[in-house]
């Protein structure tokens, strides 16, 4: 595999890895950084969604996630965002992260795989 696949690859999974472990998500960044092959990042992809998800995990992910509309949302949506997110309804929130990225075409989150049906 060659490195654009390989960025691809992470550009994917990225939001998803972070929502099951952070820690994970700091060592696979580091990886890339370091320029390891494709199969040793799927490797470390694979056993970081084998984590369970901690409420931060999904929480940190989700607001990250948010950061690329909070510029843009209407006070409606903003708000519904806040309310998911302080009811801790994670699956709700990321079909909400999912819609506004169709809504506002935010390509990068739209091929995300955690907003791709059921991503966790």
């Amino acid at each position: 595999m060659n490195r654009q696949q390989t960025e691809k690859l992470w550009r994917e999974e990225k939001y998803r890895v972070m929502f099951h472990s952070q820690k994970h998500y700091n060592q696979i960044r580091q990886a890339m950084r370091d320029q390891q092959d494709h199969t040793q990042i799927e490797q470390l992809i694979h056993a970081a969604l084998q984590q369970t998800p901690t409420e931060g995990s999904k929480r940190n992910a989700c607001q990250h996630m948010w950061g690329y509309f909070r510029k843009i949302t209407t006070p409606e949506e903003k708000q519904t965002y806040e309310q998911l997110l302080h009811k801790k309804d994670f699956s709700t929130l990321l079909s909400l992260l999912q819609q506004l990225a169709n809504q506002y075409n935010v390509t990068y989150l739209r091929e995300s795989t955690i907003l791709q049906g059921d991503g966790q």
